[in-house]
């Protein structure tokens, strides 16, 4: 996370001091990494599709066999947070553990700074490096214990790819099935243009369904842009007039290179800039 916490709600303690420990250390988010979370985007004091991202963050307690989240006193504590925070841009993640054996669970709000820089990534574009999962997307669809499309704190996988693309030389990575097809990005979704066409994985390979994702659709469809969802081999994004990536945080973020190759004509194309424009206007800004 980019600089220290803005503020920290606890359920049962309302707003606490965010650089002292509320999580026992015998939680088994601790221990097992057995929680659930959502990010999401601050705008101006309004966090973006809050109920959305409740609704995610309920399945994925459900998935993991954890007891369904407070829904109710979390949203209590996302008003309380940015009634004391106000009109601020940030990052916020609702967490919700199972605690120590036997529970109870735990649940609270974190808003954190935004990460420097997303403007001029987005101005420049991003490089993006493709890694190979050892199972196909048939296996991750038809396998519910690797967690596919979970907003899982289990994540050391997500970041030990991100830090592999690193030393690639990329910024990010794209994961791809055993057989070349692309799935997604470790914390976001990822999108081609061909023809007059947007692309995006389908959710039946065991992706996440992102609520970026969601609005992006909805956007295209409101602007009569067709949109194929479907299973496309890597072949295909590097071949793209114009890739792109969705996310909570990096919002629309293009690329601008895959692996070794040049994405169209290696600068940020007006899809990109079209849907991140979309996207703030769904914001509200």
């Amino acid at each position: 996370m980019a600089g220290d916490p803005l503020a920290l709600a606890v359920l049962g303690r309302g707003l606490v001091d965010p650089t002292m420990p509320w999580l026992r250390a015998d939680d088994e988010a601790v221990l097992r990494g057995r929680a659930a979370f959502e990010t999401l985007r601050v705008y101006t004091g309004r966090p973006f599709r809050l109920a959305a991202h409740l609704e995610r963050l309920t399945g994925s307690a459900s998935v993991l066999e954890l007891s369904p989240p407070d829904t109710a006193g979390l949203s209590g504590l996302v008003a309380a947070t940015l009634d004391h925070l106000g009109d601020v841009d940030a990052v916020m993640r609702l967490v919700w553990t199972p605690g120590p054996d036997g529970g109870p669970p735990s649940g609270f709000v974190l808003v954190t700074p935004l990460p420097a820089g997303l403007d001029a990534m987005r101005a420049r574009g991003i490089a993006l490096a493709s890694l190979q999962l050892a199972t196909g997307a048939a296996v991750r669809q038809a396998s519910p214990w690797l967690l596919a499309g979970v907003k899982s704190t289990s994540y050391a996988v997500n970041m030990a790819a991100q830090a592999e693309a690193r030393r690639r030389g990329a910024d990010d990575a794209v994961f791809l099935s055993l057989d070349g097809t692309a799935l997604e990005c470790p914390t976001s979704n990822v999108w081609f243009v061909a023809g007059d066409v947007l692309h995006t994985p389908a959710l039946d390979l065991g992706i996440l369904a992102g609520v970026t994702r969601e609005t992006l659709l909805a956007a295209a469809s409101a602007a009569g842009i067709p949109v194929e969802e479907g299973a496309y081999p890597r072949e295909r994004l590097a071949a793209a007039q114009e890739v792109f990536t969705s996310s909570s945080v990096r919002e629309v973020m293009p690329v601008v290179r895959l692996d070794e190759d040049v994405v169209g004509d290696g600068r940020p194309g007006p899809m990109s800039a079209r849907m991140q424009a979309a996207l703030r206007a769904a914001a509200g800004g």
